[in-house]
C-alpha cells in the first residue's frame, strides 16, 4: 500500500458566494486581494467585524468568473452566511451553503500523486487550486504532503473506494492533528469574534492582504501590525496526558494566572495531546499548565512574519 491515507474532512463546509458583483462583495468584507484568487492562487482570508475581530477565516477558491467558494468550519458556516446576506443584495449576489458537495482529505507521501491519477487533475502548489467547475483539488501544508479534494457529494464514496487500494481510511482527526502541526488554526464558534487575525499568525501565512483598500475591520488589523500592538499569539504545544481539553480552555502559568487559552487539540497517539493556543507574547512567561497538566511549547514551522499574498500568488514564498 501506497504511503497515503485518506479521510472525509467532516469539520470543514462550503459557502459559494455567486453573482455579478461577487469579487467587490468579497473585495469589501475579506482580507485577502480578491483580484489574486484567479482559479489558480487559493488565498487564506478572514472575515472581521468593525473591531477587526475574526467571524471566520477560510480558503478562497475562484470557481467562475461570477462563481467564488469558501472553505470554512463547519461552525462558522452559517454565522458567515448570514453576515454576508446584509451586503449580498447591493452587489446582485447569492449565498449558496454547498451541502452537495463533499470535502475529502488525503495525507501523506504519494497523496499528490494518488489525487492527481484518480482525478486526472494535476496537483497544484501550496495554497493553489486545480481543476474545474465540478471537481477541485488544494495543496495544504504540514509535515506530510496534504491534498484537499472537493467533488459533487455523489461521486465522494466512489473516489474513496476507488483510492481504498492504495490509501488507509482514517478518522477526520487525523487531518486536524496535521493542521496543528502545520500551526494552521481554524475559527470555531467557540473563538468567534474574538480575535485578531494575527492571534492566530494569519499575517505570516499569508491570510492578510496589507496592500489593499479597505474592507471592514482594515483599520484595527492594520494598525496592530503597523504598531506592534499583538499581545497574543498563536503556538504549538503539547499537552500532558489525556483527555483532549475543551476548546477555550484556560492555560495558566505558575502563579495561576492566565497565558492563553486552547484553540485546538487533538490526542498525538503517545499517550498526550498536540495544540494550537493563542498565548501571551511577554517573555518568561514560565511553566505553563491546564488543570494542572503540564504544557510544553514545540516549535512552530514559519517563522512570525509578515509573508504578503501576492508573493505567494506569484510564486516568490
Amino acid at each position: 500500500m501506497a504511503n497515503v491515507k485518506v479521510t472525509p474532512l467532516v469539520h470543514l463546509a462550503i459557502l459559494d458566494v455567486v453573482g455579478t458583483g461577487a469579487d467587490k462583495l468579497l473585495q469589501g468584507q475579506t482580507s485577502a486581494q480578491v483580484e489574486l484568487a484567479k482559479g489558480d492562487f487559493a488565498p487564506l482570508t478572514c472575515f472581521c467585524n468593525a473591531k477587526g475581530r475574526m467571524l471566520a477565516n477560510a480558503q478562497l477558491l475562484r470557481i467562475s468568473p461570477e462563481r467564488y467558494r469558501l472553505i470554512l468550519h463547519r461552525d462558522l458556516v452559517e454565522p458567515l452566511r448570514d453576515h454576508l446576506k446584509k451586503f449580498a443584495p447591493f452587489y446582485k449576489s447569492e449565498l449558496a451553503l454547498r451541502d452537495d458537495l463533499a470535502l475529502l482529505g488525503l495525507i501523506g507521501t504519494d497523496a499528490p500523486a494518488a489525487a492527481a491519477r484518480h482525478l486526472d487533475i494535476a496537483a497544484p502548489s501550496l495554497w493553489h487550486q486545480a481543476g474545474d467547475e465540478e471537481r477541485q483539488l488544494l495543496a495544504h501544508p504540514g509535515p506530510q504532503p496534504r491534498v484537499l479534494i472537493c467533488l459533487p457529494r455523489e461521486q465522494a464514496a466512489t473516489t474513496a473506494s476507488a483510492l481504498a487500494d492504495e490509501a488507509a481510511l482514517v478518522g477526520n482527526a487525523e487531518w486536524c492533528l496535521q493542521d496543528i502541526r502545520a500551526g494552521l488554526a481554524w475559527l470555531t464558534a467557540a473563538h468567534q469574534d474574538a480575535l485578531l487575525p494575527q492571534m492566530i499568525n494569519w499575517e505570516a501565512l499569508g491570510g492578510i492582504s496589507f496592500k489593499k483598500g479597505c474592507y471592514t475591520g482594515q483599520e484595527v488589523v492594520a494598525r496592530a501590525h503597523f504598531r506592534g500592538q499583538v499581545k497574543k499569539r498563536l503556538a504549538h504545544c503539547r499537552l500532558e496526558g489525556e483527555p483532549l481539553p475543551a476548546l477555550g480552555s484556560a492555560i495558566v502559568d505558575a502563579n495561576g494566572k492566565s497565558a492563553g487559552e486552547v484553540i485546538a487539540a487533538e490526542l498525538d497517539n503517545e499517550g498526550g495531546v498536540e495544540l494550537l493556543a493563542v498565548l501571551t507574547t511577554r517573555e518568561e512567561i514560565g511553566p505553563l499548565s491546564i488543570e494542572d497538566r503540564s504544557v510544553t511549547p514545540l516549535p512552530l514551522p514559519y517563522p512570525i512574519e509578515r509573508l504578503d499574498p501576492e508573493s505567494l500568488a506569484q510564486g516568490g514564498a
